[in-house]
């Protein structure tokens, strides 16, 4: 049946009054580390083959990742070097990264010392995260004669880097790539309709009202302050941080988390998803409260946030931390999506749902797809975005572990 139709809509109107009664409140948002994650799998609509964005913003940061690796203290009496992927998702970029890191860090050892350690590999993320696709694609070498030759020994570790996830003094090196702009929840009060900062009618904050905005920054202070204690917990001396994270450049209000006009009318998370919203409303898939109480979990920091939560924190040592601007994508696709408007409503889609997937169908149950297929309605049609571009923010450091 088709649910434009008015049978359609009456049926699923009739099926998601029953759902949304028996879900008051949507629990989901109080227990988003359970939820939240990349689409795993390896289909059009996964993670690993919608993230071409994150890998320009890797590509874009690694001269950065090179020239810190080559700086790195060598910890010469350790029998083995442990590094950790926090955020790691599962596709192609957190594996190129590690295969990076490590080699560069060998070629480190085999140059300037007497022997070179094995490495340990620790791929973290939400336990909700595919942890199956990423092993799958872990290459092995055949040519490895023996266990020792393998370049990395990997391990799966689930948790919150909002949380500890080691020991202390474990860890020589953390990557954090793509991911520390996912708040740990979504602020109470942005949910509740007696407050101020009631964010009714929107489903992100970029252009929100104040309140709403000083809310979501609230909430990014205590999460940043909270990933930089456990990490001084777990990193040795000496141990080095990189980071790179979507963000905002420098002395820009936070309203204001896209910068130009173009990318803020072009994101996916803005205008077209907010009309996607707007549709299930008016064609009664959906309640208001329905609409109002889905929020992105998401912020994208100034480089003064950052700094200013590593002067808090302490125990680091800022080596590196600049903003750099990364175009959503090439001149070939711009010129291919130009000719066939349908293809970019699908790639813009397809890329929405690899990234909020999960938590749509953990607010809206079985009719989730419903405002997939809105968006890509919205997009397909508006010609006018084909001739904009977008560019995403993104915030790279790197810092030492120092003494306290």
């Amino acid at each position: 049946m088709d649910c434009t139709s008015p049978v359609g809509v009456a049926a699923s109107r009739e099926k998601s009054e029953g759902r949304y009664a028996r879900s008051e409140g949507h629990t989901w948002t109080k227990e988003l580390h359970r939820i939240l994650c990349m689409q795993g799998g390896e289909d059009d609509i996964s993670y690993a083959k919608n993230s071409e964005a994150p890998a320009a913003a890797i590509t874009s940061s690694k001269p950065l990742l090179m020239e810190s690796i080559g700086s790195m203290k060598l910890f010469v009496s350790e029998a083995s070097i442990r590094i950790a992927d926090l955020g790691c998702a599962t596709g192609y970029n957190t594996l190129s990264t590690m295969e990076l890191v490590v080699q560069n860090l060998r070629l480190r050892y085999e140059k300037e010392c007497d022997r070179v350690p094995e490495f340990d590999a620790f791929f973290c993320d939400l336990p909700s995260n595919d942890f199956n696709s990423l092993f799958r694609s872990l290459q092995v070498d055949s040519s490895c004669s023996s266990t020792s030759k393998k370049p990395y020994y990997p391990a799966g570790v689930p948790g919150s880097f909002y949380d500890r996830l080691f020991p202390k003094e474990k860890l020589h090196l953390v990557v954090s790539l793509n991911a520390l702009h996912w708040l740990s929840k979504i602020p109470a009060v942005v949910l509740d309709k007696r407050s101020k900062a009631w964010n009714k009618g929107r489903a992100w904050i970029d252009g929100g009202r104040k309140e709403v905005v000083e809310a979501y920054a609230k909430q990014s202070e205590e999460d940043l302050k909270m990933f930089l204690r456990c990490r001084r917990e777990e990193m040795m001396e000496g141990g080095m941080l990189f980071i790179v994270m979507a963000g905002r450049p420098q002395f820009q209000e936070p309203e204001n988390q896209l910068g130009d006009p173009d990318s803020r009318a072009k994101h996916p998370f803005t205008n077209s998803m907010d009309q996607a919203w707007e549709d299930l409303l008016n064609e009664g898939l959906i309640d208001e409260d329905t609409r109002d109480m889905f929020n992105i979990p998401a912020y994208m920091r100034s480089v003064e946030e950052v700094k200013a939560a590593f002067d808090r924190c302490g125990g680091f040592e800022i080596q590196q931390l600049e903003f750099q601007k990364i175009i959503e994508h090439s001149k070939e696709k711009q010129q291919e999506w130009t000719r066939d408007p349908d293809s970019y409503g699908r790639a813009k889609t397809n890329l929405v749902r690899a990234t909020l997937k999960p938590i749509v169908e953990a607010h809206l149950g079985d009719i989730a797809e419903e405002l997939f297929k809105r968006f890509q309605t919205r997009i397909s049609k508006d010609i006018d975005k084909l001739h904009k571009t977008c560019f995403y923010g993104v915030i790279v450091v790197c810092a030492v572990r120092v003494p306290d």
